[in-house]
């Protein structure tokens, strides 16, 4: 061993909550000496030197210099900077798991909605503890942008952790991989514990999205995990959109394709605008590609969190020209992004004489659907349906609509 190895994870300062920075020196002798820095020290101070104690036992350190300079951080994060500080120091493939929260023990369906999914840096805990609270249809974990380079590999052992011991209140439990290759590593970090979807970033062709998988098959048979694992590719180039339609259908458990705007408009050396006119292509490209290949199409982030008409617009502009979703980076966004990516009360009023027409036509043995003098359809009455099918998801409308239509009557 050498002598005086030293490390330092985590975030400290002003501004910073729910984490703490941990620093650790490797000693030849000297037995375990923890110096705590904490707010809560006098109530809590016992059982987080307990807790550290542990995780030194568990990965064979008996001589160790440990300063903890705590603003509140839960046990999970303590861990993961402990674990990440650790592994800095020492090669080790052993893994310091908390018990697993059997509220996280759910799969997700391929085609659940996915209007609303709120990023969260992958290495800032404050932002992550009450994000479920929001309910947005997907929490996205971010290892990639929202992340520093020199931090990525603390990161991972924090939204590992995260996966297993935060309470996502049932939202759809997503992580952002760095580009692959790179992002191949971070699968150690997710696979394992029950990630319910990949974001694979800045993705150019069909080969990585075998790549993701080939590695996830790998890691799943290790572990006998038989659950889902679904992808989301992230289109953010000019070749990813010649390349949409490729990617869309490059492995079953792809279920949609989400388009980033920042990174396409730099591709193509020009600036992105409110009107998004730059972006129209790529957009309808994206949107064409996916709805070819059975697939959801994911919008761009609206950066101006203190804009909602601004925001309600673009939603509205997205919805037009067919998307299902779009990204979020703040819980004040959910909202209006569910509001408005709903059915409006005049397409729900069409959707349901469609529906209608269709039932009372099969009820009477009619190989022929008709509203009035128009015919209908396969297509119209599938499209029709799906708007019913979205009303009853965003609670625009009860699932037993037709009796409470009818009891009106």
């Amino acid at each position: 061993m050498e002598h005086n190895k030293t490390a330092t994870i985590g975030n400290k300062g002003k501004g910073v909550r729910s984490d703490c920075q941990v620093f650790l020196e490797i000693l030849d002798s000297g037995g375990i000496n923890i110096e705590l820095v904490s707010k809560v020290n006098a109530l809590y101070g016992k059982s987080i030197r307990r807790g550290i104690e542990e995780i030194l036992v568990f990965f064979d350190i008996k001589n160790a210099k440990v300063v903890i300079e705590d603003s509140g951080a839960l046990p999970f994060v303590m861990a993961a900077r402990m674990e990440a500080a650790v592994k800095t120091l020492k090669k080790t493939d052993k893994e310091f798991l908390l018990p697993f929260f059997k509220q996280n023990n759910y799969q997700t369906e391929q085609d659940k909605n996915r209007i609303s999914r709120l990023y969260l840096p992958g290495n800032t805990p404050s932002l992550m503890i009450n994000a479920g609270i929001h309910h947005p249809d997907g929490i996205i974990l971010d290892l990639e942008d929202a992340v520093a380079p020199d931090k990525k590999f603390e990161a991972s052992f924090l939204v590992r952790n995260a996966l297993r011991n935060l309470d996502f209140y049932g939202t759809e439990r997503m992580v952002r991989i760095n580009q692959v290759p790179r992002g191949l590593e971070d699968l150690d970090f997710i696979v394992p514990h029950n990630v319910n979807l990949i974001l694979i970033p800045k993705c150019e062709s069909a080969e990585q999205i075998h790549l993701v998988n080939s590695r996830i098959a790998e890691i799943k048979a290790k572990q006998k995990n038989t659950g889902n694992i679904w992808l989301m590719p992230i289109i953010e180039s000019a070749l990813g959109v010649l390349k949409a339609y490729e990617i869309a259908m490059a492995a079953e458990n792809v279920v949609a394709l989400a388009i980033g705007l920042e990174d396409y408009t730099a591709d193509l050396g020009i600036r992105r605008t409110a009107e998004a006119t730059e972006s129209f292509f790529a957009r309808s490209m994206v949107v064409n590609a996916c709805k070819a290949a059975g697939k959801q199409a994911i919008d761009s982030v609206f950066s101006d969190v203190a804009d909602m008409e601004g925001l309600k617009q673009n939603v509205l502009r997205s919805k037009a020209l067919g998307f299902d979703g779009m990204g979020c980076i703040h819980p004040r966004q959910i909202r209006v992004l569910h509001d408005n990516f709903a059915p409006d009360d005049a397409e729900i009023a069409k959707a349901k004489k469609i529906v209608n027409a269709f039932i009372e036509a099969k009820e009477k043995g009619l190989g022929v659907v008709s509203l009035g003098t128009k015919m209908i359809d396969a297509p119209v009455v599938k499209r029709a349906q799906k708007t019913i099918d979205l009303a009853i998801s965003t609670g625009k409308i009860s699932k037993n609509w037709r009796e409470e239509d009818n009891e009106k009557i």
